[in-house]
Parts: structure tokens; sequence; C-alpha cells
């Protein structure tokens, strides 16, 4: 890598993280462009050479924390998973919950900027369907084997991952009662997702 291609690189990730402490500490939206150039030890301008806006910036979070995901899995050599099984889907539902986890401020930017938006704009059940791209795929490889879903692929892979970013977004908050540990909040969400409100039986994991 050239000097001037490592400079770049190295503007964008400081860029990057400075976002990320000015939404910690800020809000998405009450964060400016200024700030985060400032936070960074940048000059203003450098800011458009990386971004078209601070949307754009967000965009690329989000674009790094969707690579770590597929990242993940990409490393396993596998058939689609099957979803029904308990394993397979606690270990989707951790890999998600601990990145949204790592990543608090990208979660709360995503909230904030999907609330300003509005419903009408579609913006959140575009970004909805993208982020469950992967659950979607295993879904529809279950409904070609034959298995029954409650719904359409794409709707259950939303609903899913509606769930689990509006918990993320309420228990990633400051508040001391919001507080709990990784694992009950996987498990719980393993058994709700698995078996449904009507349960499985006292048997069952």
């Amino acid at each position: 890598m050239g000097v001037r291609k490592a400079r770049a690189a190295e503007t964008e990730a400081a860029l990057k993280d400075a976002a990320l402490r000015q939404f910690r500490e800020r809000g998405f939206l009450n964060t400016k462009i200024t700030d985060i150039t400032a936070a960074a030890g940048r000059a203003t301008g450098s800011f458009y050479d990386h971004f078209a806006s601070k949307d754009d910036l967000l965009q690329a979070l989000l674009a790094d924390l969707q690579g770590q995901a597929h990242a993940h899995f990409a490393e396993e050599d596998h058939p689609p998973h099957d979803l029904t099984d308990r394993d397979q889907l606690r270990e989707h539902l951790a890999v998600a919950w601990r990145l949204m986890r790592g990543a608090r401020p990208v979660m709360l930017a995503l909230f904030e900027q999907a609330m300003a938006a509005g419903p009408g704009e579609g913006r959140l059940w575009r970004r909805l369907t993208e982020d469950t791209r992967v659950l979607r795929e295993h879904l529809e490889h279950l409904e070609e084997t034959g298995r029954p879903l409650p719904g359409d692929p794409e709707l259950v892979a939303a609903a899913m991952g509606g769930m689990l970013s509006m918990l993320a977004y309420a228990l990633l908050g400051d508040a001391p009662d919001s507080a709990r540990p990784d694992d009950e909040v996987i498990d719980t969400l393993t058994r709700l997702l698995l078996h449904g409100l009507a349960g499985p039986g006292p048997s069952s994991p």
C-alpha cells in the first residue's frame, strides 16, 4: 500500500472511531460532522474525501458490522443452517447479539436515524430485509426441503430480526434495570423463536 493510500485509510479509520465515540456520547442526531472531525483531529474537509454525509458514514459502519457477521459464518464449511435445530439457531442469535453489543453506538444510531426518517420512506423495512438476508436464505432452504414455515421466508426473517434489533436497542442502554446477561437473552430468544408461545413441553431444552 502506498503512502497516500495508507494515510487515507488511517484518516477513514480515525473518522469512524471518532463517530462511534460521538454517537455514544451525543447520539446520532445531535452529532455534527464537525464534532466527528474535531474528535478525530482531522480537517472538516477531509470528511468528504471519504463519506458523502453522516448517513453515509453510518452506512459504512453498518457494512463493517455485517462484514464481521458474514466472516464468522464464511469460515465454516457447511450446508445451509437448519434453524429448527436449537444449537444452530442459537449460534446465529448469539453471533448477532454479541456483534450488536460490541457495536452499541451503531445500533443506537441506526435506530435514531430510522425513527427520524419515519416509516414513509421505507428505509427501516429495506434495512431489516437486507440485514436478515442470511436468515431468509436459511428459511428458504427449509421451505424447499418441505419444512413448514409460519409465513413467507422474507417476512419471518424480518420478524426475527426486528425482535432482535428492538430488544438490543432497549437492553443496550444505560438504565441499570436494562442489564441482562448475554446468555439469558440469547437462550430466551432461542426458546421463543424455536418453540413459539405454545411451548415444546417440559422435557425440551
